[in-house]
């Protein structure tokens, strides 16, 4: 498996020379920003994923909805009709 940088597996050792080994630093550009800085980062982030979020339309929504609705009501029912029917069973075994 490949990406643009190279080999996932094997890193491109010819790019680093003594030089450039000295001048990195640890934690890349986050690492010169403070709390304030990571945390309005994070957000920007958060923004930017939320821009590519297909939000379904109106009509979708109540579709969706309608049928989670129907769905809770049938599993409440179907709930229901099971537990009368083991509370029935006790008091037949139990007296």
């Amino acid at each position: 498996m490949t990406d643009a940088v190279g080999s996932i597996d094997m890193p491109d050792a010819e790019d680093e020379t003594p030089e450039s080994k000295k001048k990195t630093r640890k934690g890349g550009k986050r690492g010169k920003k403070g709390p304030l800085g990571r945390l309005a980062l994070f957000y920007r982030q958060i923004v930017a994923e939320l821009r590519k979020v297909v939000w379904p339309t109106r009509n979708q929504l109540t579709t969706y909805t309608t049928v989670v609705i129907i769905f809770v009501v049938i599993m409440i029912g179907l709930v229901t009709v099971i537990d009368y029917g083991f509370q029935e069973a006790v008091k037949y075994v139990f007296g």
